[in-house]
């Protein structure tokens, strides 16, 4: 059943790419994204046996990154054919190809227990999306398109080198050079220290630049304020997790070694600080509204970054997190998709009074906004609580206290863009496009608000048992 996670997507994008008509063309997209989430649902209740070899096998870690990767391109996928359907004008057989090979390449991304492996499933998902970025074909998306290649290009090779200094420590160590997570756990005590040491230097420099931690975060703006809604909320709630399972499983790693865990914790909570910083800055008087959004995901990676690095009960939110960041930046992305196309700009000059002109996509906008910066009743402010909170219980108190700092300056920066836009009236002279809300491109983000808000006031069972068991594998001490 794992490889027919994998295969499914592949299977629908040759379905893409055969059907003639862009009319039905997107109606592959949740054809194939609603049974991908149907079996999701299905290895989540009996998790089939490790593949031969140990290469594949979906742990507890995976099992929360392709629910929560499952879950949004399933809605991203309606979204998309309500989306097409007004964007006529522009070709879709790359887009609806490219995105169900991305949905491959990301789930093969959850089930692999090889490093190795695990570096090209990270590595196809560049390649995959980068003709989603290019989707409006103009000077600025292939700008981004280019920028979002050269960096991440880069930041994947640094961790290539770091897997080859991993295997070359297990050498020193008179051991079988492998890169099958399990063995390595088992000897990873026994690693040379300065080759580990420096693998795990490369290896988060380059899965960070993947994730977009500050101040390897340059390829957001441009890539996320170019590409299309729906693609950046893939991009900040699918890429972005999948680079995040890739450094829990060298933070396991880290921890396993023992002496390395210290060095690799403050590590994490440095990088993670310094991204919530540059958020804080710079996510005042964006002129941009969707590369706000892209410095509101610089800080969300800093915070799931800061809550890694804190362990213990910071963990927990550390994971519920992945989900809530994933699914409320799919609330954000799809709904101020709808406004761009409404005002044909994502000037904050331009576009006012979004509530009077969409007052579904402006309330959605808006509610997103509240819920992404951490507040009640909606699930991130959970887990940013649990987060903050474990930081004060343990005596971390300084970096407790940047957190919060770093959080209220973000809200105040982001509330100062996003109110502006969605409240009072629309301009005069402010030209009206035939865009208008319809159930197709406001029911996806909805559903997305209506989950988060439910997991913000209670947390189903089989979730918060599967956030515990991610939990216990992320404690493993040597």
């Amino acid at each position: 059943m794992l490889y027919a996670l994998v295969l499914l997507p592949l299977f629908g994008a040759l379905v893409a790419w055969v059907v003639p008509s862009s009319r039905f063309r997107p109606l592959v997209l949740p054809a194939t994204a609603l049974p991908h989430l149907v079996l999701t649902a299905c290895v989540l209740i009996e998790t089939p046996p490790p593949s031969p070899g140990g290469w594949f096998y979906l742990d507890p870690l995976g099992k929360i990154v392709l629910v929560s990767i499952a879950l949004l391109f399933s809605v991203c996928a309606v979204y998309a054919v309500g989306y097409l359907g007004y964007r006529r004008e522009r070709p879709n057989r790359v887009l609806c190809m490219g995105l169900l090979a991305l949905l491959s390449a990301m789930t093969l991304v959850t089930i692999c227990q090889h490093l190795g492996m695990l570096w090209v499933a990270v590595e196809t998902t560049t390649v995959t999306m980068a003709p989603l970025i290019y989707f409006n074909r103009n000077a600025r998306s292939i700008e981004a398109t280019w920028k979002y290649l050269l960096i991440c290009s880069v930041g994947i090779a640094l961790a290539l080198l770091g897997l080859m200094f991993l295997a070359y420590s297990t050498l020193l160590a008179n051991r079988e050079a492998t890169l099958l997570l399990g063995p390595l756990l088992a000897v990873a005590r026994e690693l040379n220290p300065g080759w580990l040491h420096a693998a795990f230097i490369f290896l988060l420099v380059g899965f960070g630049s993947k994730m977009g931690l500050a101040p390897l975060h340059a390829w957001k703006p441009d890539s996320y304020g170019e590409a299309p809604g729906l693609v950046g909320a893939l991009l900040a709630g699918g890429l972005v997790n999948c680079a995040f399972l890739a450094l829990l499983r060298v933070y396991q790693i880290a921890l396993a070694s023992g002496g390395e865990s210290a060095f690799f914790q403050s590590a994490l909570i440095a990088m993670g600080l310094i991204s919530m910083a540059f958020a804080a800055v710079f996510m005042a008087r964006q002129a941009d509204f969707k590369r706000m959004l892209a410095y509101s995901s610089v800080e969300h990676v800093g915070i799931m970054a800061v809550a890694l690095g804190l362990g213990k009960g910071a963990l927990f939110g550390a994971l519920f997190h992945v989900i809530n960041n994933g699914l409320t930046k799919g609330v954000l992305f799809l709904s101020s998709g709808n406004i761009h196309r409404s005002y044909d700009s994502k000037s904050t000059v331009v576009v006012r009074g979004a509530l009077a002109r969409l007052p579904w996509s402006g309330g959605l906008f808006l509610a997103g906004f509240i819920a992404i910066t951490g507040s009640p009743p909606f699930s991130p402010f959970v887990s940013e609580f649990s987060i903050v909170s474990s930081a004060f219980v343990e005596g971390r108190h300084v970096i407790g206290g940047l957190f919060l700092l770093f959080l209220a300056i973000v809200f105040i920066g982001m509330a100062s863009t996003v109110l502006p836009l969605v409240m009072g009236g629309v301009p005069a002279g402010i030209a009206r496009t035939a865009y208008r809300d319809r159930f197709l491109t406001v029911a996806p983000p909805l559903l997305l608000l209506g989950i988060i808000l439910c997991l913000g006031i209670w947390i189903p069972e089989p979730l918060l048992r599967l956030l515990r068991d991610g939990v216990a594998l992320l404690e493993v001490r040597p």
